[in-house]
């Protein structure tokens, strides 16, 4: 490139000496040169190439220019309607390399927008609905005693409160979820037997077991003391565990287990949940961590796994799903060694 602005220079400078010469010739005697035209003079050649060459490089840089500024301009027309809430739009890919980069990540970040404007939507319908169904359940039992149509028994009572736990738990999710998302989760560790904790959160799961008639199957031996959020690491094994009980079939079983890596430079712990339901498609699986993402019999809001994942990422650790249609499902989590400590007699 420094050898073309070399001689573009050049031949640049030989065509406007050729051509104010040539201009100028009528009217400015050249002392002891000849006329223009009496004999061959090597500026005039040169410098026509030069002139040639100058419109050429002219020509050259409006139409560059051209293919700048056009897509520039339904980048900025496509960035006006992206600012008034409109995300479905995009632009052709086209013009320079460096432009068609700035276009495709102008397309990548509005298809993100619309994905997220669409979650936000659903999210909203979903809450909506969620909440109106304790609301309307409590709504209906409190304007029935009132007018006497229900007695305010022990029973009646009851249901209501099991509609409150409901309603509490949806807006703890919420919590959660927006604590973790923004960053300003908290986690309160301390040295956790998390065997005896396991075993605690699989025996609230009994009752719906049994109606169902699913075994559990535990495999906790040698497990140390660990350092966690106790009641958070039993949030994320209470979401596991309810979906695994959901979805294994009477007479099913699950397993729950815990294992420790071998590996000296990359020791951690990882808790697993094997059930033995039908299992899901391997593009379903993985989306199951996606906030709102859920299965069409699914009783909840799509929040538990989600809310898992970002759970054990503020512990430093990872959680990954493994399944197989027709094998059933297997949750796994893991912490890293930094979080483990010797368990104390």
């Amino acid at each position: 490139m420094g050898c073309f602005f070399i001689l573009f220079s050049f031949f640049a400078c030989v065509g406007v000496m050729a051509v104010l010469r040539l201009v100028l010739d009528p009217y400015v005697e050249f002392h002891g040169v000849p006329p223009p035209f009496d004999r061959p003079d090597f500026i005039f050649p040169f410098g026509f190439i030069g002139f040639f060459i100058l419109i050429m490089a002219v020509i050259f840089a409006v139409r560059n220019l051209r293919r700048m500024s056009m897509p520039l301009d339904e980048l900025l027309e496509a960035s006006n309607r992206v600012a008034d809430g409109d995300f479905t739009v995009r632009v052709e890919e086209r013009g320079p390399h460096e432009v068609r980069a700035l276009l495709s990540e102008f397309n990548s970040m509005a298809e993100k927008l619309e994905l997220n404007d669409k979650q936000r939507r659903n999210m909203l319908a979903d809450i909506s609905h969620e909440l109106r169904s304790p609301i309307t359940v409590m709504q209906g039992n409190l304007e029935g005693m009132i007018d006497g149509v229900y007695a305010a028994d022990a029973e009646r009572l009851k249901s209501l409160y099991d509609e409150t736990k409901i309603l509490s738990r949806l807006v703890d999710d919420l919590r959660t979820l927006a604590l973790a998302e923004s960053g300003s989760l908290q986690l309160k560790r301390e040295p956790t037997d998390l065997g005896a904790l396991i075993r605690e959160v699989v025996a609230g799961f009994e009752s719906q077991a049994k109606e169902k008639e699913i075994k559990f199957q535990l495999d906790l031996a040698n497990v140390d003391s660990i350092e966690i959020d106790p009641l958070r690491i039993r949030e994320v094994l209470t979401n596991i565990l309810a979906n695994a009980v959901r979805y294994t079939p009477s007479g099913g079983k699950i397993k729950v287990g815990v294992t420790e890596s071998a590996v000296p430079e990359e020791r951690s712990v990882t808790v697993f949940v094997q059930d033995s339901g039908e299992g899901i498609q391997a593009e379903d699986l993985s989306r199951i961590f996606d906030r709102f993402y859920k299965s069409s019999d699914s009783g909840g809001m799509g929040l538990g796994l989600s809310i898992a994942k970002f759970l054990v990422e503020a512990h430093g650790g990872k959680i990954w799903a493994e399944s197989e249609v027709g094998q059933g499902m297997r949750v796994s989590f893991s912490l890293p060694l930094s979080t483990l400590r010797p368990q104390s007699f």
